[in-house]
């Protein structure tokens, strides 16, 4: 049997396989689970994604699984603890930037602002379905950035931004070809039909 076309940068590697054809590029409305993705791909700049997929659950447990009230909540110590953990990125600024984001989008929240709206409404309210070249960022995602770093956020650049965005759907970035492309868009339809 033939395997469906997909996109090249999911490879061989069954993990990304899986997360290629499961998760990537699904529209995700849920503010809690588009901003743990956005922390996992603020952990992944300067690195692959693969590493960062094989990481994801020792993430979830270092993180209190991405629970943004007792993430705002970490000390010092919990940093202290957390560079000590082989299971995920070592990296002091992105476990501070983490801590810290968790307390801008509380802060957003709190001012009624909720997380996904904010996203989709900058995102003109339905997926974007890109037909030419990927880019690593765009006007959308330059201006996201903008906005985010505006509310406090960190590691929140273009490029992290705009693959964040790939990942989460609010682009669809499969190419032509890949056996996903329809079923995300048609998942975008199906939200606004």
């Amino acid at each position: 049997m033939k395997s469906p076309q997909r996109c090249v940068w999911s490879g061989s590697d069954p993990q990304m396989i899986a997360y290629h054809d499961v998760e990537w590029g699904v529209p995700e409305h849920d503010s809690r689970a588009l901003w743990e993705k956005l922390m996992l791909d603020g952990f992944q700049a300067g690195l692959s994604w693969s590493i960062i997929l094989r990481k994801r659950e020792a993430f979830r447990k270092a993180f209190k699984g991405f629970d943004l009230v007792k993430v705002s909540k970490l000390t010092e110590a919990d940093v202290t603890r957390l560079l000590a953990d082989p299971g995920i990125v070592r990296s002091r600024a992105k476990i501070v930037a983490t801590i810290g984001n968790a307390r801008a989008y509380l802060a957003m929240e709190a001012a009624g602002e909720d997380f996904a709206t904010f996203v989709w409404t900058m995102a003109g309210g339905s997926a974007i379905q890109n037909t030419g070249p990927v880019p690593t960022k765009s006007a959308l995602s330059e201006e996201m950035s903008k906005a985010l770093k505006k509310r406090g956020f960190k590691f929140v650049g273009p490029v992290i931004v705009y693959a964040w965005l790939q990942a989460t759907g609010v682009v669809n970035d499969h190419s032509p070809k890949c056996f996903r492309r329809d079923p995300c868009k048609k998942l975008n339809a199906k939200r606004h039909a």
